[in-house]
């Protein structure tokens, strides 16, 4: 695991360029990401040439991530998950469902990330901290990152040493070259960055000339087997018997490879469509609008009234559709950005505006409080957020009117009271769900789907 003591420190750089050496020398490289998160994995994907799964406790629980880590990684000749915020960080006090916490469930040593700038001795007592905060990971070696001299490097590197008993396994300088443009949702995308592949090339140039890679790799070789009745439960792909179309491109591209598997695993062919240049819907028995940054792309989104338009009547007709955080906002009459107004398609009875600070921000409790076809009454369903967007009144009209699936038992939703707004076969909210945690939704989604064909 790649961890760092907090978030910024360059665990996503130094993942970047250790998983590009690797894949570089031939190997086959499996990589995670703990926690909720849609953009790291895109990078680490692009970098190791195969989806990144997400490792999250408080969505999936222990054994959803033991289920995960052997049936994605079980395959691969090494494995390597880059942790999330600091290492000990999270909600449980314990630690349980930290970077720590998993990397102590999964039995995995951890290379920290440790940003040098302002200190010299004093990086031993960070590492130090680190080692003996509950639960206590084994921290097996120690890169220092943002380094401004050899003479603070040697400094570090002799206390390190010293003091923790790790190596330290390289000291990589300041290079504004292997920056990755960030935006009020984290780093920009793959998608939308033109050299992304010349900033994962360069990042695997860095870690090769400051870093030993070669101690790097022992870290892999010398990891102890995980001890687990858990074994692969990939299940096979079902014949396709529905087709749901799925919007992917610049604007919605926040989808977790599990959702699109869970679909294709029920029986769906999916179809992916760009809302950016295609203006009309295929034949489609469903419609999937994951999240993504639909406020970065107004102008081409209102733009394309045909597509807006065929969405609608869509909807009108019965079509199943299941939107996600960006989707919810593409269905909503109106967009507020930036002291510009665009019309959307106009789907949900609402007008959407952004804040300056994060309106929805963390994990998700949800209960359902009424039974649809797409969850049961009662169903308790764990969830993420991280939107700077909500409703705003609209004359004669309530953000409240309407039916909705949840109650919203931590976190903010739609408005603050409830998530999952339903009409007809349409469900829309800003929970991101996981389909491993919620197998209901795609059983749901495809017999909708099935019942819309026939």
């Amino acid at each position: 695991m790649i961890s760092a003591p907090h978030k910024s420190a360059g665990k996503t750089t130094i993942s970047l360029g250790i998983l590009h050496n690797l894949v570089e020398e031939g190997l086959s490289v499996q990589s995670f990401k703990k926690g909720p998160d849609y953009i790291d994995p895109m990078w680490l994907k692009q970098a190791s040439g195969h989806d990144c799964h997400n490792l999250d406790p408080y969505l999936l629980g222990q054994t959803g991530c033991l289920d995960s880590f052997v049936s994605h990684g079980s395959d691969a000749e090494m494995v390597l998950i880059e942790g999330n915020h600091g290492l000990h960080d999270g909600l449980s006090l314990d630690g349980s469902d930290s970077s720590s916490g998993l990397a102590n469930l999964l039995q995995t040593p951890v290379l920290l990330v440790l940003d040098s700038r302002g200190m010299n001795r004093g990086a031993a007592a960070i590492v130090t901290g680190m080692q003996k905060m509950f639960p206590e990971p084994k921290i097996a070696g120690v890169i220092l990152n943002f380094v401004r001299s050899s003479r603070q490097e040697e400094k570090q590197r002799a206390a390190i040493e010293k003091y923790c008993g790790v190596p330290v396994l390289g000291a990589i300088p300041v290079d504004e070259a292997v920056t990755i443009p960030e935006r009020h949702l984290g780093l920009t995308t793959v998608e939308e960055t033109e050299n992304a592949r010349k900033i994962i090339c360069h990042a695997g140039e860095l870690v090769a000339n400051y870093c030993e890679m070669d101690a790097v790799c022992s870290l892999f070789e010398n990891s102890p087997a995980l001890e687990t009745s858990t074994k692969n439960n990939l299940t096979a792909s079902q014949s396709a018997t529905v087709k749901i179309g799925v919007f992917h491109d610049s604007a919605f591209c926040f989808y977790y490879p599990e959702n699109l598997d869970a679909l294709r695993n029920q029986g769906a062919e999916l179809v992916f469509i760009d809302a950016l240049h295609e203006d009309s819907l295929p034949n489609l028995d469903g419609l999937y609008i994951g999240g993504g940054f639909p406020e970065s792309f107004f102008e081409e989104l209102s733009a394309n009234r045909n597509l807006l338009a065929e969405v609608k009547e869509h909807v009108r007709s019965g079509l199943p559709l299941y939107a996600e955080c960006g989707g919810l906002i593409y269905l909503c009459e109106t967009a507020h950005y930036k002291d510009k107004k665009y019309s959307m398609a106009g789907v949900l009875p609402f007008e959407i505006g952004y804040q300056k600070k994060p309106v929805g921000y963390g994990y998700l409790s949800l209960e359902s409080r009424c039974r649809s076809k797409w969850f049961d009454d009662g169903a308790l369903v764990r969830a993420h957020e991280f939107h700077y967007s909500k409703p705003i009144p609209q004359l004669g009209a309530k953000v409240t009117d309407g039916r909705y699936q949840f109650n919203v038992v931590r976190g903010f939703g739609i408005d603050g009271r409830q998530d999952g707004f339903l009409q007809n076969n349409l469900f829309a909210s800003f929970a991101h769900l996981h389909a491993s945690a919620n197998p209901q939704w795609a059983q749901g989604f495809i017999g909708l789907a099935t019942e819309y064909q026939s």
